[in-house]
């Protein structure tokens, strides 16, 4: 936003901030916390504390830079009013989108760093990387809440923990268990059990899509094509007969059962009637359609940890383009109580694609990666910061559609 546009908004914009920053406790922190977010939300190259104290009237780089570093305000309370706040006035029918996104760094200190995959260059680098969910409709999308991955070498190094001010209290968590965990926050604030959508580095793991069954959550994630099952219920032919020497046996075992199909061998037996062509939504450049089947699937992951045969099964939907060699993409959707058609099931594979333009927005417009502090508090301060001023732009946007 230029100064006039944060000017002609300023009164909505103190209206917002109201409902949030009281949680901040003293007003020394309430009103710094007001200069950060219109830093933010102020057009600038940078928004690292140097450049945005330049671009606001009354602010210290000093007083600043304590508020988002050193000052020991709670994250989760203000996330969690302002996960209220957005589910009231905006986005009442949303899903929950799961992602993760990363912010290349210089050095070793900033809390989590360390060379992983980071999916902002497309490669393995020095890096952080963050979990966030999403609350996102056709209208909009906004972050509720976020999870710095920590791996391992920083968990078990006490010298970096105490220099990066991490809790004694946090543990070692895959990046699964991370968005499972913001998933129950999220819970815990109000979110109700809504549909949860993901990519394939989450819906492949069996472990993941049980925990979203076990807390209620219907589901449609992509996953990968290796992910094995049957396309009819498992019917094991049981124990051979007795054959008078030592035990019978009582147990099935896996030879009594038809072997598994890995998703890109179901896709390759099905009917040329199954493809059917889907529009999703439109694009800057048109519609947006492809061919897709849906079928199916009894996994046979339970099968292989806990020897349990699948009761029921869930949709296996699969994306194949006209001209392409084979399919694309393969999603697993779990909807209890839903008969589910393939253009809602479409809808919903293909709904991720809002999260993607949040991480842009947040890094290109709101300076999400341009945070230079190294602490584990100081950068949760400043997502949730970035996440507070995001929603106010969402519903300027939303106000300014009404309007129009």
């Amino acid at each position: 936003m230029n100064p006039a546009q944060l000017q002609a908004a300023e009164r909505r914009l103190e209206g917002f901030l109201g409902a949030l920053v009281p949680l901040l406790g003293r007003v020394e922190r309430q009103t710094q916390a007001g200069l950060y977010v219109r830093g933010l939300l102020l057009d600038g190259a940078r928004k690292s504390i140097e450049p945005m104290v330049a671009r606001l009237p009354g602010a210290d780089v000093q007083a600043l830079r304590q508020f988002v570093n050193q000052s020991p305000w709670e994250w989760a309370p203000v996330q969690a009013a302002l996960t209220g706040l957005m589910l009231d006035r905006l986005l009442p029918e949303a899903v929950l989108i799961i992602d993760e996104t990363s912010f290349p760094k210089q050095g070793d200190q900033s809390v989590g760093v360390a060379r992983q995959y980071c999916g902002a260059l497309g490669k393995t680098a020095n890096c952080q990387v963050a979990v966030s969910v999403h609350l996102g409709t056709d209208r909009a999308c906004l972050p509720l809440t976020w999870g710095l991955f920590l791996p391992e070498s920083w968990i078990t190094d006490a010298d970096r923990r105490t220099a990066a001010r991490i809790p004694e209290t946090v543990t070692y968590q895959t990046k699964g268990e991370l968005a499972v965990a913001a998933l129950d926050r999220v819970r815990a604030w109000g979110v109700g059990p809504r549909v949860v959508l993901a990519d394939a580095g989450y819906g492949t793991s069996h472990e993941f899509r049980a925990a979203l069954s076990a807390r209620g959550h219907p589901y449609c994630v992509q996953v990968a094509p290796s992910v094995k099952g049957w396309s009819e219920a498992p019917a094991p032919t049981g124990p051979p007969p007795y054959a008078g020497r030592g035990r019978p046996r009582r147990r099935v075992s896996r030879a009594d059962l038809p072997e598994p199909l890995a998703l890109d061998e179901i896709a390759a037996t099905l009917p040329a009637e199954a493809w059917r062509t889907v529009t999703w939504r439109q694009g800057t450049k048109g519609a947006l359609r492809s061919r897709f089947a849906q079928t199916s699937l009894w996994p046979s992951h339970r099968w292989t940890t806990t020897r349990a045969l699948p009761t029921a099964p869930v949709t296996l939907l699969i994306e194949w383009p006209r001209g392409a060699n084979a399919p694309t993409h393969y999603w697993l959707a779990d909807l209890p109580g839903e008969a589910l058609g393939l253009r809602r099931a479409v809808r919903l594979a293909k709904g991720r694609w809002r999260i993607e333009q949040d991480y842009r927005e947040l890094k290109d417009e709101l300076g999400l990666d341009h945070f230079e502090g190294r602490s584990w508090p100081g950068w949760h301060h400043h997502v949730t910061l970035a996440s507070m001023a995001y929603a106010f732009l969402v519903l300027e946007t939303v106000r300014g559609k009404k309007n129009s």
